[in-house]
Protein backbone atom coordinates (compact mmCIF):
# COMPACT_ATOMS: atom_id res chain seq x y z
CA UNK A 1 0.00 0.00 0.00
CA UNK A 2 1.09 3.55 -0.70
CA UNK A 3 -0.80 6.47 0.75
CA UNK A 4 -2.40 9.02 -1.53
CA UNK A 5 -0.02 11.83 -0.64
CA UNK A 6 3.20 9.79 -0.88
CA UNK A 7 3.77 10.56 -4.56
CA UNK A 8 3.58 14.29 -3.80
CA UNK A 9 6.33 14.02 -1.19
CA UNK A 10 8.60 11.22 -2.39
CA UNK A 11 10.98 12.11 -5.19
CA UNK A 12 14.55 12.75 -6.24
CA UNK A 13 17.06 15.39 -5.22
CA UNK A 14 20.40 16.45 -6.62
CA UNK A 15 23.51 16.18 -4.51
CA UNK A 16 25.42 19.42 -4.00
CA UNK A 17 27.94 20.12 -6.77
CA UNK A 18 27.13 16.82 -8.44
CA UNK A 19 24.91 15.69 -11.32
CA UNK A 20 23.97 12.56 -9.36
CA UNK A 21 20.40 12.14 -8.16
CA UNK A 22 19.37 10.42 -4.94
CA UNK A 23 15.97 9.71 -3.43
CA UNK A 24 14.85 12.39 -1.00
CA UNK A 25 14.47 9.86 1.82
CA UNK A 26 18.06 8.62 1.51
CA UNK A 27 20.89 9.20 3.94
CA UNK A 28 23.49 10.41 1.44
CA UNK A 29 26.27 9.02 3.63
CA UNK A 30 24.87 5.49 3.48
CA UNK A 31 25.00 3.34 0.36
CA UNK A 32 22.36 0.87 1.66
CA UNK A 33 20.03 3.79 2.41
CA UNK A 34 20.49 5.23 -1.07
CA UNK A 35 19.90 1.86 -2.71
CA UNK A 36 16.71 1.12 -0.75
CA UNK A 37 15.34 4.64 -1.19
CA UNK A 38 15.96 4.50 -4.95
CA UNK A 39 14.30 1.09 -5.18
CA UNK A 40 11.19 2.50 -3.46
CA UNK A 41 10.92 5.24 -6.07
CA UNK A 42 11.47 2.77 -8.88
CA UNK A 43 8.68 0.56 -7.53
CA UNK A 44 6.42 3.64 -7.49
CA UNK A 45 7.43 4.50 -11.08
CA UNK A 46 8.72 7.92 -10.03
CA UNK A 47 11.06 8.97 -12.82
CA UNK A 48 14.60 10.15 -11.84
CA UNK A 49 13.87 13.84 -12.38
CA UNK A 50 13.95 16.67 -9.86
CA UNK A 51 10.49 18.23 -9.77
CA UNK A 52 10.05 21.78 -8.57
CA UNK A 53 6.76 20.78 -6.96
CA UNK A 54 8.47 18.52 -4.41
CA UNK A 55 8.53 20.33 -1.04
CA UNK A 56 11.90 21.48 0.24
CA UNK A 57 10.98 21.10 3.92
CA UNK A 58 9.92 17.48 3.93
CA UNK A 59 9.39 17.05 7.67
CA UNK A 60 6.77 19.81 7.97
CA UNK A 61 5.25 18.72 4.65
CA UNK A 62 4.70 15.22 6.04
CA UNK A 63 3.13 16.64 9.21
CA UNK A 64 0.66 18.76 7.24
CA UNK A 65 -0.14 15.92 4.83
CA UNK A 66 -0.91 13.51 7.68
CA UNK A 67 -2.99 16.14 9.45
CA UNK A 68 -5.08 16.87 6.36
CA UNK A 69 -5.45 13.20 5.46
CA UNK A 70 -6.58 12.11 8.92
CA UNK A 71 -9.05 14.98 9.20
CA UNK A 72 -10.63 14.00 5.89
CA UNK A 73 -10.54 10.22 6.31
CA UNK A 74 -11.76 10.09 9.90
CA UNK A 75 -14.73 12.32 9.11
CA UNK A 76 -15.71 9.87 6.35
CA UNK A 77 -15.07 6.67 8.31
CA UNK A 78 -16.80 7.75 11.52
CA UNK A 79 -18.93 10.85 10.83
CA UNK A 80 -20.87 10.47 14.08
CA UNK A 81 -17.77 11.40 16.08
CA UNK A 82 -16.76 15.04 16.46
CA UNK A 83 -13.15 14.69 15.29
CA UNK A 84 -10.64 17.43 16.01
CA UNK A 85 -7.39 16.99 14.07
CA UNK A 86 -4.73 19.64 14.70
CA UNK A 87 -1.11 20.36 13.90
CA UNK A 88 1.23 21.12 16.81
CA UNK A 89 -1.46 21.48 19.47
CA UNK A 90 -0.28 21.47 23.09
CA UNK A 91 -1.37 18.38 25.01
CA UNK A 92 -2.62 20.67 27.79
CA UNK A 93 -5.58 21.46 25.50
CA UNK A 94 -6.93 17.95 26.15
CA UNK A 95 -8.70 16.45 29.14
CA UNK A 96 -5.99 13.93 30.11
CA UNK A 97 -3.35 16.69 30.32
CA UNK A 98 -5.29 19.83 31.24
CA UNK A 99 -3.89 19.66 34.78
CA UNK A 100 -0.42 20.33 33.34
CA UNK A 101 -1.55 23.81 32.32
CA UNK A 102 -2.14 24.58 35.98
CA UNK A 103 1.31 23.23 36.79
CA UNK A 104 2.80 25.44 34.09
CA UNK A 105 1.07 28.48 35.59
CA UNK A 106 2.48 27.59 38.99
CA UNK A 107 5.99 27.39 37.56
CA UNK A 108 5.59 30.83 36.00
CA UNK A 109 4.67 32.19 39.40
CA UNK A 110 7.54 30.35 41.11
CA UNK A 111 10.51 30.20 38.72
CA UNK A 112 12.68 28.58 41.37
CA UNK A 113 10.70 25.36 40.89
CA UNK A 114 11.57 25.04 37.20
CA UNK A 115 14.97 23.48 37.86
CA UNK A 116 13.31 20.78 39.98
CA UNK A 117 10.26 20.03 37.83
CA UNK A 118 11.39 21.05 34.33
CA UNK A 119 9.01 21.85 31.48
CA UNK A 120 9.42 18.86 29.16
CA UNK A 121 5.81 17.84 29.80
CA UNK A 122 4.59 20.77 27.64
CA UNK A 123 4.51 18.64 24.51
CA UNK A 124 3.24 19.64 21.07
CA UNK A 125 2.80 16.43 19.06
CA UNK A 126 3.17 16.85 15.31
CA UNK A 127 -0.47 15.83 14.85
CA UNK A 128 -3.16 15.41 17.49
CA UNK A 129 -6.46 13.64 17.02
CA UNK A 130 -9.05 14.75 19.53
CA UNK A 131 -12.68 13.90 20.13
CA UNK A 132 -14.70 16.88 21.28
CA UNK A 133 -16.68 14.94 23.87
CA UNK A 134 -14.75 14.13 27.04
CA UNK A 135 -15.65 11.02 29.09
CA UNK A 136 -16.19 13.41 32.02
CA UNK A 137 -19.36 15.45 31.28
CA UNK A 138 -18.08 18.27 33.49
CA UNK A 139 -14.79 18.51 31.58
CA UNK A 140 -15.00 21.03 28.73
CA UNK A 141 -11.72 19.91 27.16
CA UNK A 142 -11.52 17.64 24.14
CA UNK A 143 -10.33 14.10 24.69
CA UNK A 144 -6.95 13.23 23.15
CA UNK A 145 -7.57 10.10 21.10
CA UNK A 146 -4.16 9.92 19.39
CA UNK A 147 -0.80 11.65 19.15
CA UNK A 148 1.15 11.19 15.92
CA UNK A 149 4.88 11.80 15.65
CA UNK A 150 5.80 12.39 11.99
CA UNK A 151 9.41 11.72 11.05
CA UNK A 152 10.37 11.93 7.38
CA UNK A 153 13.43 9.84 8.15
CA UNK A 154 14.71 8.23 11.34
CA UNK A 155 18.04 8.92 12.99
CA UNK A 156 19.15 8.02 16.51
CA UNK A 157 18.38 11.50 17.91
CA UNK A 158 14.86 11.39 16.45
CA UNK A 159 14.25 7.99 18.02
CA UNK A 160 15.16 9.41 21.42
CA UNK A 161 12.93 12.45 20.88
CA UNK A 162 9.93 10.25 20.05
CA UNK A 163 10.49 7.99 23.02
CA UNK A 164 11.00 10.93 25.39
CA UNK A 165 7.85 12.77 24.30
CA UNK A 166 5.66 9.68 24.43
CA UNK A 167 7.10 8.58 27.77
CA UNK A 168 6.18 11.98 29.25
CA UNK A 169 2.65 11.57 27.89
CA UNK A 170 2.40 8.11 29.45
CA UNK A 171 3.63 9.35 32.83
CA UNK A 172 1.63 12.55 33.09
CA UNK A 173 -1.78 11.51 31.78
CA UNK A 174 -4.96 11.44 33.83
CA UNK A 175 -7.33 9.01 32.19
CA UNK A 176 -6.98 6.67 29.24
CA UNK A 177 -3.76 6.83 27.30
CA UNK A 178 -4.10 8.13 23.73
CA UNK A 179 -2.82 6.08 20.82
CA UNK A 180 0.87 6.94 20.42
CA UNK A 181 2.11 6.28 16.89
CA UNK A 182 4.83 7.29 14.46
CA UNK A 183 4.50 7.96 10.72
CA UNK A 184 7.61 7.84 8.56
CA UNK A 185 9.07 7.51 5.07
CA UNK A 186 12.40 6.05 6.30
CA UNK A 187 13.83 3.50 3.81
CA UNK A 188 16.07 1.51 6.19
CA UNK A 189 14.36 -1.32 8.13
CA UNK A 190 17.17 -1.30 10.71
CA UNK A 191 16.41 2.33 11.55
CA UNK A 192 12.67 1.74 11.60
CA UNK A 193 13.26 -1.17 13.97
CA UNK A 194 15.07 1.18 16.35
CA UNK A 195 11.75 2.88 17.14
CA UNK A 196 9.40 -0.03 16.36
CA UNK A 197 11.09 -2.20 18.95
CA UNK A 198 10.92 -1.15 22.56
CA UNK A 199 9.00 -1.23 25.79
CA UNK A 200 5.70 0.27 24.74
CA UNK A 201 6.28 4.00 24.26
CA UNK A 202 5.12 3.63 20.65
CA UNK A 203 2.05 1.58 19.72
CA UNK A 204 3.15 1.12 16.10
CA UNK A 205 5.06 2.71 13.22
CA UNK A 206 3.11 3.48 10.04
CA UNK A 207 5.00 3.72 6.74
CA UNK A 208 3.68 5.86 3.89
CA UNK A 209 5.06 3.52 1.18
CA UNK A 210 4.79 0.15 2.92
CA UNK A 211 4.41 -2.07 -0.14
CA UNK A 212 7.18 -0.29 -2.04
CA UNK A 213 9.56 -0.63 0.88
CA UNK A 214 8.71 -4.33 1.09
CA UNK A 215 9.58 -4.68 -2.61
CA UNK A 216 12.78 -2.65 -2.15
CA UNK A 217 13.95 -4.81 0.75
CA UNK A 218 13.30 -7.95 -1.27
CA UNK A 219 15.19 -6.51 -4.27
CA UNK A 220 18.25 -4.82 -2.77
CA UNK A 221 18.15 -5.29 1.00
CA UNK A 222 20.91 -7.07 2.90
CA UNK A 223 20.13 -10.16 4.94
CA UNK A 224 20.06 -7.99 8.08
CA UNK A 225 17.65 -5.51 6.51
CA UNK A 226 15.40 -8.37 5.42
CA UNK A 227 15.46 -9.89 8.91
CA UNK A 228 14.66 -6.54 10.55
CA UNK A 229 11.78 -5.88 8.15
CA UNK A 230 10.34 -9.37 8.56
CA UNK A 231 10.51 -9.06 12.35
CA UNK A 232 8.74 -5.69 12.44
CA UNK A 233 6.06 -6.70 9.95
CA UNK A 234 5.31 -10.11 11.47
CA UNK A 235 4.98 -8.58 14.92
CA UNK A 236 2.79 -5.79 13.45
CA UNK A 237 5.17 -3.19 14.80
CA UNK A 238 5.28 -1.61 11.32
CA UNK A 239 2.04 -1.18 9.39
CA UNK A 240 0.83 0.47 6.18
CA UNK A 241 -0.13 4.10 6.76
CA UNK A 242 -3.53 3.36 5.18
CA UNK A 243 -4.49 1.35 8.27
CA UNK A 244 -4.00 4.26 10.68
CA UNK A 245 -7.30 6.10 10.18
CA UNK A 246 -9.32 2.87 10.28
CA UNK A 247 -7.59 1.87 13.52
CA UNK A 248 -8.36 5.23 15.12
CA UNK A 249 -11.95 5.21 13.88
CA UNK A 250 -12.52 1.70 15.25
CA UNK A 251 -11.46 2.46 18.83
Amino acid sequence: MTTSFASHLLGWKRLDKSPALVANTADTNSEPSKALAAAILEHLDIAPVVHRTNPKELGPALEHAVSRDLADTLSRLAPARAWQVDHRELVTSFSQYAHLARLSQLLRQHPELRAELGRDYLIKPDVTVGIEESPDPEDKHSFLHAAVSCKWTIRSDRVQNIRHEFLQMIRHRRGRLPHLVTVTAEPMPSRIAAIARGTGEVDAVYHIAFDSLTAAVDAVGSSQQKDDWQECVEQRRVLPYEELAATLAGW
